[in-house]
């Protein structure tokens, strides 16, 4: 079996691996959807969700109701063996999400699956000595800006891909990304990957628009999906397929050596009798 500890495989969260929006299931489910719309003109998604915690908090939500709210999230059946699964072949699986902290850790710890992620890169969410949950932006736009002109200001998910890839680069390590995403968020980090990679963008969700609006800018394999189902079935063939050229590549170089290690002698003219009418 081919050594997959080179394939990491990211997830973005929202639509991804849950089937919906956390920020908006928490608002909804709490009863706050009228005032959220009422201020999403007026701020960032990021500062928004630090300002709906307040007016949760100050309307006597508690954070115990707001667990009890996300450990009803939908989730399709096949999502957390897919990720059991790829888990279990070796491959590193990480999180890249504009959700935040709170509501990331909470869901994955309620559906036991804490445990297969080596990181979750996401906005801080702590709950204050108030017993208030913050929001804080994963980057502080208020000092600086990331500079992509395209992500939200809170958040550029390409300088997190940029970082993974240099890490590996720094050991001299190999590796081949598989990125999970929904979002125009996605979109970003999808440019980023390289001819050797995957980008899985859920079909007829922005970031798919994106991406199928002028194809040739991913450099790396499309591999559209619908839900958890067929999720699970392209991510695993995908794994399949990077073992498979592994192993040819093994079998190359095995051959290769063996061909450079064989020492061919040199052919010696035979002794061939000589007819008995020819001797005088």
């Amino acid at each position: 079996m081919a050594d997959k500890n080179n394939i990491v495989i990211v997830f973005d969260f929202d639509k991804t691996i849950i089937d919906v929006d956390s920020d908006n299931w928490v608002v909804d489910e709490l009863g706050f959807t009228e005032l959220f719309e009422q201020l999403l003109p007026t701020m960032p998604w990021n500062s928004l969700m630090d300002r709906m915690m307040k007016e949760l908090h100050d309307h006597g939500k508690t954070i115990e109701e707001i667990k009890q709210v996300l450990s009803r999230i939908p989730i399709h059946p096949r999502v957390i063996p897919a990720i059991k699964f790829a888990h279990a072949l070796g491959c590193e699986l990480r999180i890249v999400s504009d959700a935040n902290t709170f509501f990331i850790e909470t869901i994955v710890e309620h559906l036991g699956i804490r445990e297969y992620f080596s990181e979750i890169n996401t906005n801080p969410g702590l709950v204050d000595e108030q017993g208030r949950l913050r929001i804080s932006p994963y980057h502080d736009f208020s000092k600086s800006s990331h500079g992509c002109p395209r992500c939200p200001p809170n958040m550029c998910k390409s300088l997190i891909i940029e970082r993974i890839q240099a890490s590996f680069a720094k050991e001299g390590k190999k590796m081949k990304m598989v990125y999970l995403g929904d979002g125009a968020g996605d979109y970003c980090p999808s440019l980023r990957l390289k001819g050797e990679d995957y980008m899985m963008p859920r079909k007829n969700f922005p970031v798919w628009d994106l991406i199928t609006q002028n194809p040739t800018l991913v450099k790396a394999s499309v591999r559209d999906w619908t839900d958890g189902e067929a999720m699970e079935r392209i991510l695993l063939g995908i794994i399949n397929e990077i073992e498979e050229e592994e192993k040819e590549k093994m079998l190359s170089s095995d051959q290769c050596k063996i061909s450079v290690g064989i020492v061919h002698e040199p052919l010696l003219p035979l002794s061939l009798p000589v007819p008995l009418h020819l001797v005088k």
